[in-house]
């Protein structure tokens, strides 16, 4: 419940809707309750009231030897009538009398070829826990715009429901008595008052489950789409739609994203202008070189061109890989690693994999499998062999490459994914390259949303790749604009690569 609680929006709206619900019909219930049994105390008294005054008249206009019969079909389950020839008792006596003729039986009336009907027990239980105020209560006289007869009346409550009583003199002296009450009314939790509650509850229940999608799915939206952007791709624009919040929330997303992409399309403009405007100078340094006399100076001028010339290519390939927008597909990661480490294997490495599960993930294939390629050849280069591995986790992928080797410093960890940086002094080709190998893995790696982490094993090197588990992603956008015109301006250079090569 609690996981639920934290995970969904709908379930949230759902808690709260019924929690306004019942505190609304608490109130509801509490404002309405007293004045509801006013009310029915009132309606009951008007009633007996009003029957008790038409049995005075039917009694003294029948002849005293059917009054008997007529006061037993009078009787009902929550009234008794009875004539008393003493006078009127005092009202708490009357009182305990009147219960218990509200407890007995309904008496059976026979009338000729008229079966008598079965007895009726009524249900007093709940009346005859009378308040004290209620039983201190004496006799009062009914006014007259309440009594619809000539002759004074006298009324009191049996209890504070709807219990009641009446005495009315006749013309004959003796006094008409009438109990009335009825069994206490129902609670408010009923069959019917439940299942009202049960049918608001559940219609409020699904407007909320709708309302939590109107503003669960943009925000899902949104987070796939800033996702799959810190990836590297490029998503279709958020709808601009809905209320206030959630539509400036999308154009904001929408603004960021573009801003993103000129800042890149920027970069590697510049990056492609800095590897241009440096190969005139090297051309003409190298030219320069050649008719320097003294041959040791002449080496080393022409290898730190060299040098120069490595990085600025390496660069330049960078920036050129940069510029083309691969597009992301879905592909068996195992399945890209273990043909990285089989072509490497072909050309003599000592390289093994392990068989591992089937992995379908979204990436831009050639990206990710430079990066592994950079960390496996560094391993062949510093620890004579590399084995690879990949594992599935909860909540991640993970490439493990390990080789044999020294391993590094732990201070310079982090320094090793500085561009152009080596730990050896030497850069000759022959010793490890530029330095541009792990930097560039890294930035593919987290262009997918993951890192590269290395550690010290108990044997060599143990670098981790670690891409985080995808849900779906929207569907790609190319940029053919962009992307296109920063590919023109680095081919453009191709003339003067091939110029210095040569």
């Amino acid at each position: 419940m609690t996981s639920l609680w934290t995970r969904s929006l709908a379930a949230r709206f759902i808690c709260f809707t019924l929690l306004s619900l019942v505190l609304s019909q608490a109130i509801v219930f509490f404002i309405s309750w007293d004045e509801h049994g006013q009310s029915i105390r009132k309606a009951a008294k008007g009633e007996i009231l009003s029957r008790c005054a038409s049995l005075a008249r039917v009694l003294e206009a029948t002849p005293q030897s059917l009054q008997t019969d007529i006061l037993n079909a009078s009787n009902t389950s929550s009234a008794r009538y009875w004539i008393s020839t003493d006078g009127l008792k005092d009202a708490s006596e009357w009182r305990e009398e009147a219960w218990e003729r509200l407890a007995q039986p309904l008496p059976r009336v026979s009338f000729p070829g008229h079966n008598a009907p079965a007895e009726v027990r009524p249900d007093f239980t709940r009346n005859t826990a009378r308040s004290s105020g209620a039983s201190s209560s004496q006799w009062v006289d009914l006014k007259p715009e309440a009594w619809p007869l000539s002759r004074p009346a006298k009324f009191l409550y049996l209890d504070d429901t709807t219990g009641m009583g009446l005495a009315v003199q006749l013309a004959n002296g003796t006094w008409l008595n009438t109990a009335f009450a009825k069994p206490a009314q129902d609670g408010f939790w009923t069959s019917k008052s439940t299942l009202a509650l049960g049918l608001s509850a559940l219609s409020l229940s699904i407007i909320a489950v709708f309302a939590a999608r109107g503003i669960a799915q943009p925000l899902r939206r949104l987070a796939v789409a800033a996702e799959a952007l810190g990836r590297g791709q490029e998503v279709v624009p958020l709808p601009e739609t809905g209320p206030d919040d959630i539509r400036r929330t999308a154009e904001a997303f929408n603004r960021m994203q573009a801003r993103l992409h000129r800042f890149v399309d920027d970069r590697t403009k510049m990056l492609a202008a800095i590897g241009h405007d440096l190969r005139t100078p090297l051309t003409s340094l190298r030219l320069r070189a050649e008719f320097v006399r003294d041959e040791d100076v002449r080496e080393k001028m022409l290898s730190t061109i060299a040098e120069i010339q490595t990085m600025t290519e390496a660069t330049l390939a960078f920036a050129r890989e940069d510029a083309t927008a691969e597009n992301t597909r879905t592909l068996d990661l195992s399945a890209l690693v273990q043909s990285l480490c089989d072509d490497l294997a072909e050309l003599g490495h000592d390289v093994s994999f392990s068989n591992g599960q089937k992995i379908g993930y979204s990436c831009r294939p050639d990206a990710l499998r430079r990066a592994c390629r950079n960390l496996i050849e560094n391993a062949i280069r510093y620890g004579e062999r590399a084995r690879v591995t990949i594992e599935r986790g909860a909540d991640n992928i993970e490439i493990n490459v390990s080789d044999d080797g020294p391993g590094i410093p732990d201070s310079a960890r982090e320094q090793v994914f500085v561009p152009f940086f080596r730990i050896e002094n030497s850069r000759n080709r022959e010793t490890g390259g530029v330095g541009l190998g792990l930097s560039i893995a890294r930035t593919i790696v987290r262009h997918h949303g993951g890192d590269i982490v290395l550690t010290n094993g108990p044997k060599g090197l143990h670098a981790v790749i670690s891409l985080p588990a995808q849900e779906a992603v929207p569907p790609l956008v190319s940029r053919p604009i962009t992307a296109a015109a920063a590919k023109d301006a680095i081919n453009d250079l191709e003339p003067a690569s091939r110029g210095i090569s040569a």
